[in-house]
């Protein structure tokens, strides 16, 4: 199979900025979208406009911090709708703080929700993946991870591990799985709600307000990664403004 209509697209971070854009944009080109994030109230809405406008969703309330969660993501996949296409990984916090500052709570939180969520991810997905003969991991990462500065290092390091593991699992996945990692720039998302250092939130949200792109463009690139054929990997894609250096 290539393209997107009739796969099904499990997808964490689903309430807001990328994760919604995606859901929608993939939704629209005939995907089953199946969605997680902590907000449920959130996800019922987006799942409600989704099929009044003629598509597939279903939801889980989903906090990629505890590992039952993911495999109820998978789980709910599988047995509503018989299988699971795209993994995509979205979910992610960046309470960025000089390390000096020491906010150790910010540090593991950030841990927790952008590594250890993401690896959570995998353990639900992979089996499936490999019992199925197919499957396709897409992991939004960030641009964090290839040009680090300060207030940024645990979560450059979080984005860099994450990076890592990517390009490990898909030199392990072998001829029948693909695995593609999108590095977005400066999004138009909520992320700055997770920043707790005034300073550090109100110097991104500046950046931001100046040359910030849309969820969808993020969106787009996980489309165009999805939609190709089973034979061909995207490994790395990379979208930022044309004003971020």
């Amino acid at each position: 199979m290539s393209g997107i209509k009739g796969k099904v697209v499990a997808i964490t971070g689903a309430s807001s900025g990328i994760g919604e854009a995606t859901a929608l944009l993939l939704a629209l080109r005939g995907a089953t979208v199946v969605l997680g994030a902590r907000r449920d109230d959130r996800l019922s809405a987006l799942a409600d406009r989704i099929v009044n406008a003629g598509g597939e969703a279903a939801y889980v309330a989903t906090d990629v911090r505890r590992r039952k969660d993911l495999e109820a993501l998978v789980r709910l996949a599988c047995t509503r709708f018989g299988k699971l296409d795209v993994m995509v990984s979205n979910a992610g916090v960046a309470p960025i703080s000089p390390l000096d500052d020491l906010r150790v709570d910010d540090w593991e939180e950030m841990i927790d929700v952008n590594l250890k969520g993401f690896l959570y991810g995998i353990a639900a997905a992979l089996p499936v993946f490999r019992k199925q003969e197919f499957g396709h991991f897409v992991t939004v990462i960030s641009t964090a991870g290839l040009k680090v500065v300060p207030m940024q290092s645990v979560y450059a390091g979080t984005k860099n591990a994450v990076r890592t593991i990517t390009e490990g699992l898909r030199q392990e996945a072998g001829p029948k799985l693909r695995v593609t990692g999108v590095s977005p720039g400066f999004v138009r998302t909520n992320l700055t709600d997770s920043m707790t250092h005034p300073d550090a939130k109100a110097k991104t949200a500046a950046a931001a307000a100046t040359m910030a792109i849309t969820p969808d463009a993020i969106a787009r690139a996980i489309a165009f990664a999805i939609e190709q054929p089973d034979d061909v990997d995207v490994g790395d894609i990379v979208v930022r403004p044309t004003a971020q250096n």
